[in-house]
């Protein structure tokens, strides 16, 4: 075998396994977490719209700003505790966004829940934990894998017990314990929710596993 040849076996091979991280379009268990056509399931006073493409977008009203209008955070009405949660989003140039879990109170999600979270951080060598694919406050990602703005981007998390472990872009950046990063009061059942920080975010195919 030619040497080109090699290596474009290799890199499909490399490829393939990435996507053997993310979970199968018709892998079994999942259930979509938004129906494609309004918000039913879902609470909040953000002005979150589902597009014509099924897909849930924010677009902030005149004069919001922040992220401390926790009512305007989409939520499920639903309590979820181990699970497999897995989306895509995409943001704007500066965008800023985020996947909480297991939050207890929609009135203080940063100090009742966990955080996953989306910033446009592409480009930066070392990724902290308030960075794109870190837990805010906790641990952050060991690869920058967030794509340029505008691009679609893929996380699969899985949150089992105290486990949590992110998948990102095809990468595993996130294997640690919340009790290890100093989240051990939070919650072992909870809502899932998207943050309003008052800029555009985009997310599709947002779907879960419940695990026994």
């Amino acid at each position: 075998m030619k040497l080109a040849a090699l290596f474009a076996c290799l890199c499909l091979a490399a490829s393939a396994h990435a996507e053997d991280l993310h979970p199968a379009a018709d892998a079994a268990g999942f259930v979509p977490l938004f129906n494609g056509k309004d918000l039913s399931g879902w609470k909040t006073t953000g002005n979150w719209v589902v597009e014509a493409d099924g897909s849930v977008s924010l677009h902030p009203r005149e004069g919001e700003k922040g992220w401390q209008r926790y009512d305007a955070y989409i939520a499920t009405e639903k309590l979820y505790g181990d699970f497999v949660l897995d989306l895509e989003f995409k943001i704007n140039a500066k965008g800023n966004s985020g996947v909480f879990m297991r939050v207890g109170d929609m009135k203080e999600p940063v100090k009742t829940g966990f955080e996953v979270q989306i910033l446009d951080t592409y480009g930066l060598e070392k990724p902290g934990h308030h960075d794109c694919g870190g837990i805010v406050h906790g641990i952050g990602p060991s690869k920058n894998m967030v794509k340029p703005a505008g691009e679609w981007n893929r996380y699969t998390i899985t949150v089992k017990g105290r486990s949590v472990k992110v998948v990102f872009n095809g990468e595993q950046v996130i294997d640690t314990s919340l009790d290890d990063i100093k989240m051990a009061d939070r919650p072992n059942v909870g809502q899932i929710a998207f943050q309003d920080e008052a800029l555009r975010v985009w997310y599709r195919n947002v779907r879960i596993k419940e695990l026994k």
